[in-house]
């Protein structure tokens, strides 16, 4: 089956050459028609007359994926108990991991779309993107079994496990953004959830609001997925705020005379995994 004309490389070109060029990024090699599988989204499928799509490649990958990660996290955290090690793997493969981790491949270019989604941004739609990230994996397993594809997930995720291991509490970032909120004394956070599209594929929206202001928003196939992602935008958004106040602080004591260096001001001590 061809490649729609939405997966050939910008400026035109061939679908051999789209297919080399991806898996050049991925540094494996794949056979082109399970390579195609995994790029076609269930809208492209089912414009297409109810082809095969990825999902049961992605079902795959995502096992896959999990193992790799589970064990990396069991090798590496010796003395970590149950509990945190879970919370690290959640913050290492949640769907705004995968996504950052599709954008940075450049999938979105080659993801094999209906018309529908094409419109509404579906090529860079957290949701997609991690879907065909775990689609691939599964196709790189099947192609080339567990030591490969090992490889291929541990160069993909490192950067993620090491913010997970420097993040502790933060991984839990409703609790986190709750605690950060209360020693400031914004208030508690609110949060607005909507969900659209069918019961079987239902997409949700979180936004959290605190002292009336939108200061994350999250996207995710769960409410609480959702809501985990709005709340660790909001908990980055309120770091940033702090450190643009400690550096204007910082620019004033400068300008009177005054040293920068000296006693942190009181609420603004350093945040888990800042």
């Amino acid at each position: 089956m061809p490649p729609s004309e939405g997966t050939r490389p910008p400026g035109g070109g061939s679908p051999a050459g789209s297919a080399e060029r991806l898996t050049s990024r991925l540094g494996v090699h794949l056979d082109p028609e399970l390579l195609v599988l995994a790029l076609t989204h269930r809208s492209f499928a089912y414009e297409a007359g109810g082809i095969p799509t990825n999902e049961r490649l992605e079902f795959l990958g995502d096992s896959v994926l999990g193992l790799v990660v589970t064990e990396r996290l069991y090798r590496l955290h010796p003395h970590l108990p149950e509990g945190a090690l879970a919370k690290m793997r959640a913050a290492t493969v949640n769907q705004r991991a995968l996504a950052s981790m599709g954008r940075e491949l450049g999938i979105g270019e080659y993801i094999l779309l209906g018309k529908g989604e094409q419109a509404t941004g579906g090529r860079d739609k957290p949701s997609i993107l991690s879907d065909t990230v775990e689609a691939l994996l599964g196709a790189v397993y099947l192609s080339h079994g567990l030591e490969t594809t090992r490889g291929l997930i541990e160069r993909m995720v490192g950067p993620a496990l090491e913010r997970a291991a420097r993040a502790g509490a933060g991984l839990d970032w409703k609790t986190s953004l709750q605690e950060a909120v209360a020693r400031r004394a914004l208030g508690a956070p609110v949060y607005d959830v909507t969900g659209e599209g069918p019961d079987h594929a239902r997409e949700f929206t979180a936004r959290v609001l605190i002292s009336g202001h939108v200061r994350g928003e999250g996207v995710g196939t769960s409410k609480k997925i959702a809501e985990q992602l709005a709340a660790e935008e909001a908990y980055e958004s309120i770091l940033g705020a702090d450190v643009v106040a400690q550096g204007d602080l910082g620019d004033a004591d400068a300008a009177d005379g005054s040293t920068a260096a000296g006693p942190a001001r009181a609420g603004h001590a350093p945040e888990p995994g800042a």
